[in-house]
């Protein structure tokens, strides 16, 4: 990976997931967590002092070893129980339908394989279960798509991946899931890094 992506971008992303323009976001889809939950991408664990009394665990997913070590630290002044595991979205090492909520939070973004992610989530996932998510994706504005797809090849080098233009909803749908809840809007920021999809998805 390199030193920057090693010792400079997992600061970098820490700091930028610190936006406060993001908090309403993080507290919607947290607020609606509850049981076993599994956050994919879990990141430096900045969602984890949001889960309250309706949450019993989180399992937090995280690939990248220093965010995740960022990620155990938070922990220690979680008001719930925390396990993180160091591995991809796309090698889930849980049982089948063992997990009550997915709670994905500007995470499908950078997922290698999107699509394989979302099958291992898919399986971990108990049939009465759900995935919550907020993430940034494909505008629907002409002018705005032409500037992701543009921007994409060198934002993915320079962002750990992140990809601009992946269309989420279809993603998700494309996945099995039946999507419950979906509002979509421009977040404050250049529009062709936040257009958010946020909402609710439970298996189909």
């Amino acid at each position: 990976m390199g030193f920057y992506g090693e010792r400079i971008l997992p600061h970098l992303i820490k700091l930028t997931m610190r936006n406060r323009d993001l908090v309403p976001y993080r507290e919607r889809v947290i607020s609606a967590a509850s049981g076993r939950v599994l956050e994919v991408g879990i990141g430096s664990g900045e969602n984890l002092s949001r889960y309250g009394a309706r949450v019993s665990e989180v399992v937090g997913l995280e690939p990248a070893a220093r965010l995740a070590t960022m990620a155990r630290r938070a922990a220690n002044g979680s008001a719930v129980p925390v396990t993180i595991i160091e591995a991809p979205g796309e090698m889930i090492p849980l049982d089948g339908q063992s997990i009550d909520t997915v709670v994905m939070t500007w995470t499908l973004c950078s997922i290698p394989d999107p699509a394989a992610a979302l099958q291992e989530i898919r399986r971990v996932l108990k049939p009465e279960g759900h995935l919550l998510f907020v993430e940034h994706g494909l505008a629907p504005d002409e002018r705005v798509r032409k500037w992701q797809h543009r921007l994409t090849p060198v934002w993915t080098r320079l962002a750990g991946g992140c990809h601009l233009d992946r269309e989420m909803s279809s993603l998700i749908a494309n996945a099995g899931f039946r999507i419950e809840r979906l509002e979509t809007g421009y977040m404050r920021g250049p529009r062709p890094l936040t257009f958010m999809y946020e909402g609710c998805a439970s298996r189909d």
